[in-house]
């Protein structure tokens, strides 16, 4: 297998891992496992090259705060396997931390720190402390597994790092939790460009990822803004903690585990970029809804099945379903699309929507000119009530992109100007189309690979021709789709289903019907009452500024 480490060297894009060569300090922490409960130990492996480290830990929200703090650590550098994005570090334990019974359910940063050469380093590390019953009527479901997916530390993820070529993507079918999160997934500054493009762009556009190129200025890994807490989950708990909600916090891996988990709680919470799951997990959500629970996904991009190992520190994923060893011999796990037809299992029955029925939009030259927001097709629908929103409205346009980057969708026709599921990909037979944007399914390449492209349609084309041979369905053939927001009920529960990545960039930018439309779907779910904003202000600025403990430069990097 090739050392991703010679990779490394690829004009730009920084790839984390330790290089004990360099004369710059080193620093890198991560837990034993993402999870706990009060009174659990929590393990932190640290690796520094520096002679001491200071580690602190916040309860992360829209009003961090610092639960504990340790100065003086003394600072070691660890051996770390060439190979570690696959097996792990295997760093020993630097510091033992107890969950105080105090500690609210949440995302809580660890934030270890150096100081070298008059300047701080800083690195995050994470875990979330789960309440031990249902305390609070949400349970909002961390995408673990997509986080994994992306986190590129030690040189590779199920996207590219095991090619020392400059042009070929080559992707690590096996990953490991035991390893720091790459820079930006936990932090990062606000205003870091999201990664769908807010910039209508004239005639003759050359294709631009904003994301990127702030990456490759700033130091930040490629895929900062593609998953997880800092771009996705944390903007919604900051607006959900200002508007009154209160929330519990699991894991996608704690769903694997525990397949009667959401039980208790009104309703189930998906946000941001969600796009691995197991079978486990679909059970347990299926279970849920089923039973009368109700999922509010305000997230985008239902595609891949991944397999766990017995420990939850694997995480696999082969994408073209003949490489996996399991296609021979169960192929419904096999790791490829849920919509391929030996999984037998359609992303729509679960969620309503897939990926595959969707993908991009407002990336690179997909779709680069599209209004970025929803069109209104049912706006008698109660997840409208209140917006003053009609028919053939658009809300969440650019520069707010609400409808942007990957979105979910189904098969669908018009009939009398409102659209229809066809059914013939899984669709439930309850599923209301409410609104929709148009979505490609990837980059078309008309530069002859001169130019780099975030994602080429050629390799839509590869799984196709893996998954489904000669058979494509006839609704792959042009590469078009839609992306959706869709509501169905499912057994005693309900599902609302926002069918995009960047939901939150619409609570970002307090646009109004996103907002309205997001307490409509908490308040039905839950029977919550309409809230009023009861948030104390925060004083102390490290609690305002959770990014840093110290100024972030004017070009918003950290210092």
């Amino acid at each position: 297998m090739p050392d991703p480490r010679a990779a490394w060297s690829i004009p730009g894009f920084p790839v984390e891992a330790p290089n004990y060569e360099l004369s710059e300090d080193e620093l890198w922490c991560y837990t034993d496992q993402f999870s706990y409960f009060p009174g659990d130990d929590v393990d932190i492996s640290v690796h520094t090259t520096a002679v001491e480290y200071s580690l602190e830990i916040i309860r992360d929200g829209v009003c961090p705060e610092v639960v504990y703090s340790a100065d003086h650590q003394v600072g070691r550098a660890h051996h770390t396997p060439h190979n570690a994005y696959e097996v792990g570090c295997g760093w020993p334990v630097s510091l033992t931390v107890s969950v105080g019974a105090e500690w609210r359910s949440g995302f809580y940063l660890i934030v270890v720190s150096v100081e070298s050469e008059g300047r701080t380093i800083e690195r995050e590390g994470f875990f979330i402390v789960r309440a031990t019953h249902p305390t609070n009527p949400i349970a909002l479901v961390l995408t673990t597994a997509t986080m994994t997916a992306y986190n590129d530390w030690g040189g590779a993820n199920h996207y590219r790092g095991l090619s020392s070529s400059t042009t070929a993507d080559v992707p690590a079918p096996v990953l490991s939790t035991a390893r720091p999160v790459a820079r930006g997934m936990l932090r990062r500054p606000d205003g870091a460009p999201r990664s769908a493009s807010p910039i209508t762009p004239g005639p003759g556009y050359i294709p631009r990822h904003p994301a990127y190129e702030w990456a490759i200025a700033h130091g930040y890994s490629r895929h900062h803004a593609d998953a997880f807490w800092a771009a996705y989950e944390r903007p919604f708990v900051v607006w959900a903690e200002s508007n009154g909600y209160e929330i519990d916090y699991v894991t996608q891996h704690d769903l694997h585990n525990e397949p009667g988990i959401l039980e208790g709680y009104d309703c189930a919470v998906f946000v941001g970029h969600d796009e691995y799951w197991t079978w486990e997990m679909r059970d347990a959500v299926d279970r849920f809804v089923d039973d009368g629970g109700n999922v509010a996904r305000f997230a985008g991009n239902y595609v891949w099945q991944i397999r766990l190992d017995q420990h939850e520190q694997q995480q696999t994923c082969y994408k073209i379903p003949q490489d996996d060893p399991m296609f021979s011999d169960v192929p419904s796990r096999t790791t490829t699309t849920w919509d391929a037809p030996f999984v037998g299992r359609p992303a729509a029955e679960t969620m309503g929507l897939s990926g595959m029925g969707g993908a991009y939009n407002r990336y690179g030259v997909a779709t680069p000119r599209s209004s970025g927001g929803y069109t209104v097709y049912r706006p008698d629908h109660w997840v409208f009530d209140g917006t003053d929103l009609y028919y053939g409205d658009i809300f969440g346009s650019a520069p707010i992109c609400l409808a942007a980057f990957e979105l979910d969708g189904v098969d669908y026709t018009m009939r009398s100007g409102l659209p229809y599921p066809t059914y013939s990909d899984g669709a439930p037979d309850t599923l209301e189309i409410l609104a929709l944007t148009p979505a490609v399914l990837g980059e078309l390449d008309k530069w002859d690979g001169a130019i780099p492209l975030g994602a080429p349609v050629s390799e839509l084309r590869q799984l196709l021709d893996a998954v489904w041979g000669e058979e494509v369905p006839a609704r792959f053939v042009h590469g078009y789709g839609a992306g959706m927001i869709g509501y169905f009920t499912r057994g005693h529960g309900q599902v609302f289903n926002a069918g995009t990545t960047e939901w939150v960039a619409g609570l970002i930018h307090a646009d109004p019907f996103t907002e309205r439309i997001t307490h409509n779907v908490l308040r039905r779910f839950t029977s919550t009452p309409e809230h009023t904003t009861n948030v104390s202000a925060c004083t102390d600025r490290r609690t305002l500024h959770p990014h840093s403990r110290h100024e972030l430069s004017a070009e918003g990097t950290h210092s």
